[in-house]
């Protein structure tokens, strides 16, 4: 208690004349007149390659808004992808393992490491570091509980299907009023969508692939799932064994390769390499036995409960502070799913227990009930 006391003791920070700091030794740094929203889109045209997405002619959300004083449009998606519920539930869903130990990663980890790798990647051929950066940031936040079997269970449920990428645009991030090319390149990060509208959307969609195939495979090798020698020699050779000598690589591989010929991509011994150490992740991680069956307890948890919300919409929070719906329609449907897919793993199936019965012996292992 007497810490504690002392600690709030400081919050008043120090008086200088009429300001207030945070110590008593100011670091006296001249800023200057500082640079507002305009200095900075002046300054994107003078440093950012003749390709890169200017924010100067870009701001074009689907609810027209006052631009910022002081952030660019990309800055300001950036920081709301940052503060979003969407994106803070990432931290609570899986990656590769279900409700992972301390040192696995989870979905935000995952978020986190692609944005790195993309920002990494544009800010050495001279892209939109902001572009890069949310929509990095906001790649995934359509994903529900359980990672990809998410979307085999409830793609099935909807009439036009249930794809994490145009759902994280256009339904989980859709309250932030997302620029165009954010949510484009949100849209269609993944190689199955089609192409970015952007550059910055391109290299978000190599950072995801290089971040996924590297860090997955670094956490079955601590899990004891694989071991280094399991690698493929041509993705040894070409990339070696250690995560950070692979990820140097591969983002090596892209930015030598825009700086070479203008496009986003890599020459093909890397994409080659890159391509069987993916396929290595499927074979021994994804695809492995026990993944199967986790990935088959995900779906039938997360369907039993789209079931239970479709016949009570009104149990669903957002659906009972509308007004409600009746049960059983397509609109109780795909409330139902809107709400199924935004909780997090522990939630989820703690919900399956807690509403369904649920016998925790056939809850996906790692999940505490």
């Amino acid at each position: 208690m007497d810490r504690n006391r002392r600690w709030a003791s400081t919050m008043d920070g120090v008086a200088a004349g009429s300001i207030r700091l945070a110590h008593p030794r100011p670091c006296g740094v001249s800023t200057g007149p500082g640079l507002d929203r305009l200095a900075r889109e002046e300054r994107e045209e003078a440093i950012l390659a003749s390709g890169a997405t200017r924010a100067e002619a870009a701001g074009r959300r689907p609810a027209e808004e006052e631009p910022d004083p002081w952030r660019t449009c990309f800055e300001r998606d950036r920081d709301r992808i940052l503060h979003s519920t969407a994106f803070r539930r990432l931290a609570g869903k899986t990656q590769v393992f279900v409700f992972p130990e301390d040192h696995q990663r989870t979905r935000l980890t995952h978020a986190l490491e692609v944005a790195q790798v993309a920002t990494s990647i544009a800010r050495a051929v001279g892209l939109n570091v902001a572009l890069t950066e949310a929509i990095a940031l906001g790649h995934d936040c359509g994903h529900g509980p359980g990672g990809h079997a998410s979307e085999e269970a409830l793609d099935p449920l909807l009439p036009g299907g249930f794809d994490h990428a145009p759902w994280g645009a256009d339904v989980s991030l859709a309250s932030l009023n997302l620029c165009e090319e954010t949510a484009d390149g949100i849209r269609n990060h993944s190689w199955s969508r089609p192409a970015p509208a952007t550059p910055e959307g391109e290299v978000v969609s190599w950072a995801d692939r290089i971040a996924y195939v590297c860090h997955d495979w670094e956490d079955a090798v601590l899990a004891g799932i694989v071991g280094p020698p399991m690698l493929p020699a041509a993705v040894r050779e070409r990339c070696g064994e250690s995560r950070s000598r692979q990820l140097g690589k591969l983002i090596a591989a892209v930015v030598r390769t825009v700086v070479e010929t203008g496009d986003v991509g890599m020459a093909e011994e890397d994409a080659e390499a890159l391509a069987a150490f993916r396929s290595c992740n499927y074979d021994r991680i994804y695809l492995r036995e026990a993944s199967v069956a986790q990935a088959q307890a995900v779906v039938a948890v997360l369907r039993a409960l789209v079931e239970y919300y479709s016949d009570r919409p009104n149990a669903i929070p957002a659906v009972r502070d509308d007004g409600g719906l009746p049960a059983g329609g397509a609109s109780a449907v795909t409330a139902a799913v809107t709400y199924v897919a935004g909780m997090t793993d522990r939630y989820a199936f703690r919900q399956a227990v807690a509403l369904l019965g649920w016998d925790q012996a056939r809850l996906p292992r790692g999940i505490d009930g």
